[in-house]
C-alpha cells in the first residue's frame, strides 16, 4: 500500500510587528542577520538550534539556506564565500559535536584572516556545565581560535551580540567570530531594536598612520638601489591592489607575491616576478637575500616563507606595513614599522617616493626566471612524453581560462603546482589553505566560492588525498546543482609527505600510498557529470567539456605517481639555498 505523501508546508512571512511587539530570540536573531545584509547561511540543524531553524523557516525567501552534509563542509564552504565576496561567511551548527566540528574551520579562519560569523546552538541555561546531552564547552574550546566568541543566554542581548560580531569578524585583520546561544534564549521573547555596531571602546581595529615612519620609510626607499615589495593578502583584505600598482609603478619596484597574496597583484604586470615560498619561483626567493631593502606588506613572514630565520634578508633594510601590530617584529625585525593599513598608508608612500630605472636589479629577475624555466618549467608544463605532470594539467586551464577564474585549492602538491602555473590576474581569485594547511578545504570552499560569486568560474583543484577527506559534499552541491569544476590530481600518493619521504626519510613511504575508489562512479552516483583522464592527448578536449559544461562537473586525471615540485627550499635551509632539483645520495 503506498501512503499519500504529507503537503509540504510553506513558508510563511511572519506578522508585521510593532517595536512594542515581541519577538523570539531566534526570530531577533534571523532579523539581525537581515539587517547585516546576509544572503546566506551554511549549516546543519540539530537538536539545541532547532528553534533558529524554525525561526528561519519563515524567511526562506530573503535567505538562502545551503544544507551540508558536515558542518566542517558548512565552515569551509562560508570560508569560500568569504574569500570571493569580502563579505562575512555565516554558518549554523548544533550544540556538541555540531560545533566542535567547527573547529578546524575556525583555525583556518583565524591563521589566514577570514570573517565568519559562526551561530552555534547550547543547552538551556540551567543545563550549563551539568554534562547534559551534546553539551560542550564550547566558549573554553573555541577562544584560541576565535577572534571574539560570545556566549547568549538572554533573548535580549541577541541583536547587540550579532551587531558586535558582524564588526569584529570585519574590522582591521578580519577573523572568526562565534556566538553560542542557549535554547532558552532561542525562546525567550525580547523587543527587537537592531543598531549596526560602530565602534567597541576597547577595540581599535583602525589605526592612525604614523607620518614619521612613512616620512623614514620614503627615506630607506629613495635611497634603495634594489629594493623588493612581498605582498601578502593584507593587499587583497585592505582593496589595495590599485594603490598597491601606483606604487610599485611610481618606484618601479617588483612584487612578488606570498601565498595568499596570489591575485593581489596582476600577474601580467611587467613588475611582477613571482611567487615565494618553500616551493615557490627561483628568482624571488633567491633576490630576497640579495635585495638591499625589503617592503613587506600585509604578510607575516611565516615560515615558509623565510626558511631560516637567522639567514633572512640580513643585508637589507626592512620596512613592514601591517594592519596588525602584533605581527611587526614578531619574527623579522625591522628598520620602519608601519602600524597601517596598507590602502591609506601606500598613497601616502607614493607620493614621496621618486621614480629609478633598476635595470640591472629587475634583470635579475628574469635572468632566475629563464633558468627556472629551462631546468623546471619546460620540463613540467610542457613536457610531452612520459605520464601526464600536475603542472601540465594546471598550464592548460590557465591557457583556458586566461588566468580570470577563481580558484580553490587544498593542500599539498597539487596546491604549491597551482600556485606555481596559475597566473591570477584579478583580486579575489585565489582560494586556498595557507596558514593551517587543511587537507579538506578545496570541495566546500569551492562550492561556498561558487555561491559568493555566481557569475564567476569556481574551480576545485584537489589531491586524491584531500578530496576523499570531504567529498560527502557532493552530495550539497548535487543538491543545490552548484556548477563548480572539480578537477582531481590522482598521483594515489599523499605526495607532499611522499615527496618529503623520498627526499629527507630515505626514501621509506611509509603509509602514504593510497588505493582509490572509482571517483568517476562515485561522482555520478551523485548525478555529478564525471570524466577520467589517463591519456595526455585525451586532456585538451576534457578540460575544454568541463569548462564549457553547465553544471558540476567533475574530472579526475591520473598524473605520475612520484612527480615532485621543484624548486624547493629544504626544510631548514635559507631561501637562497633554493635548490631546482633533488639528487639522491
Amino acid at each position: 500500500m503506498k501512503l499519500a505523501s504529507l503537503p509540504k508546508p510553506q513558508p510563511t512571512p511572519l506578522p508585521h510587528r510593532s517595536e512594542e511587539q515581541s519577538f523570539s530570540g531566534s526570530d531577533a536573531l534571523i532579523l539581525s542577520l537581515l539587517a547585516e545584509g546576509v544572503d546566506t547561511i551554511f549549516g546543519y540543524p540539530g537538536g539545541a538550534i532547532m528553534p533558529i531553524y524554525d525561526a528561519l523557516f519563515h524567511y526562506s525567501e530573503s535567505i538562502k539556506h545551503i544544507l551540508v552534509r558536515h558542518e566542517q563542509g558548512a565552515i569551509h564552504a562560508a570560508q569560500g564565500y568569504a574569500r570571493v565576496s569580502g563579505k562575512a561567511g555565516i554558518v549554523f551548527a548544533t550544540s556538541g559535536p555540531g560545533a566542535t566540528n567547527l573547529v578546524t574551520g575556525l583555525a583556518d579562519a583565524m591563521i589566514d584572516s577570514t570573517p565568519l560569523v559562526c551561530i552555534t546552538g547550547q543547552v538551556a541555561s540551567h543545563l550549563l556545565g551539568t554534562d547534559a546531552f551534546q553539551e560542550i564547552d564550547v566558549m573554553n574550546i573555541t577562544v584560541p581560535v576565535t577572534k571574539w566568541n560570545i556566549q547568549v543566554t538572554r533573548a535580549e542581548d541577541m541583536a547587540n551580540a550579532v551587531a558586535k560580531a558582524f564588526y569584529i569578524a570585519k574590522s582591521g585583520r578580519p577573523g572568526p567570530v562565534l556566538i553560542d546561544v542557549t535554547k532558552d534564549a532561542q525562546f525567550a521573547k525580547t523587543k527587537f531594536h537592531y543598531h549596526p555596531c560602530k565602534s567597541i571602546s576597547t577595540y581599535q581595529p583602525e589605526p592612525v598612520v604614523n607620518m614619521t615612519a612613512i616620512e623614514d620609510a620614503a627615506l630607506l626607499i629613495n635611497a634603495a638601489k634594489k629594493p623588493y615589495i612581498l605582498a601578502g593578502q593584507g593587499i587583497i583584505l585592505a582593496n589595495a591592489t590599485n594603490e598597491l600598482i601606483a606604487f610599485a609603478e611610481k618606484g618601479n619596484i617588483p612584487v612578488a607575491s606570498t601565498l595568499l597574496g596570489l591575485s593581489g597583484f596582476p600577474h601580467d604586470h611587467p613588475l611582477y616576478v613571482g611567487y615565494l615560498g618553500m616551493h615557490g619561483n627561483y628568482g624571488p626567493n633567491k633576490n630576497t637575500n640579495d635585495c638591499d631593502l625589503l617592503l613587506a606588506i600585509g604578510m607575516r613572514f611565516d615560515d615558509r616563507v623565510t626558511g631560516d630565520v637567522t639567514r633572512y634578508a640580513k643585508q637589507a633594510k626592512i620596512i613592514h606595513i601591517d594592519i596588525d601590530r602584533s605581527e611587526i617584529n614578531k619574527i623579522i625585525k625591522v628598520d620602519v614599522p608601519l602600524h597601517a593599513n596598507a590602502k591609506k598608508a601606500l598613497p601616502l608612500l607614493t607620493e614621496r617616493i621618486q621614480h629609478a630605472e633598476r635595470i640591472e636589479w629587475l634583470g635579475s629577475f628574469k635572468e632566475y626566471s629563464e633558468e627556472e624555466h629551462e631546468k623546471i618549467i619546460s620540463k613540467t608544463c610542457l613536457n610531452s612524453s612520459g605520464e601526464i605532470k600536475m603542472a601540465e594539467v594546471v598550464f592548460a586551464l590557465n591557457e583556458f581560462t586566461g588566468g580570470d577564474a577563481i580558484v580553490v585549492t587544498d593542500v599539498g602538491q597539487h596546491q604549491m603546482v597551482t600556485s606555481r602555473y596559475f597566473h591570477y590576474k584579478n583580486p579575489r581569485t585565489n582560494v586556498t589553505s595557507g596558514g593551517l594547511g587543511t587537507m579538506g578545504f578545496a570541495l566546500p570552499a569551492a562550492m561556498g566560492a561558487k555561491i559568493g560569486a555566481p557569475k564567476k568560474q569556481v574551480i576545485a583543484i584537489i589531491g586524491d588525498g584531500g578530496f576523499q577527506m570531504t567529498l560527502q559534499e557532493l552530495g550539497t552541491i548535487s543538491q543545490y546543482n552548484i556548477p563548480v569544476k572539480i578537477v582531481v590530481l590522482n598521483n594515489e600518493f599523499l605526495g607532499m609527505v611522499r615527496q618529503w619521504q623520498q627526499m629527507f626519510f630515505e626514501g621509506r613511504y611509509s603509509f602514504t600510498e593510497m588505493n582509490n575508489p572509482d571517483f568517476v562512479k562515485l561522482n555520478q552516483a551523485y548525478g555529478i557529470t564525471a570524466m577520467k583522464v589517463t591519456e595526455r592527448h585525451e586532456l585538451t578536449t576534457a578540460l575544454k567539456d568541463m569548462l564549457e559544461h553547465e553544471g558540476p562537473y567533475f574530472l579526475e586525471v591520473k598524473v605520475e605517481k612520484e612527480e615532485n615540485v621543484f624548486p624547493m627550499i629544504p626544510t631548514g635551509a635559507a631561501v637562497s639555498d633554493m635548490i631546482l632539483e633533488y639528487k639522491s645520495k
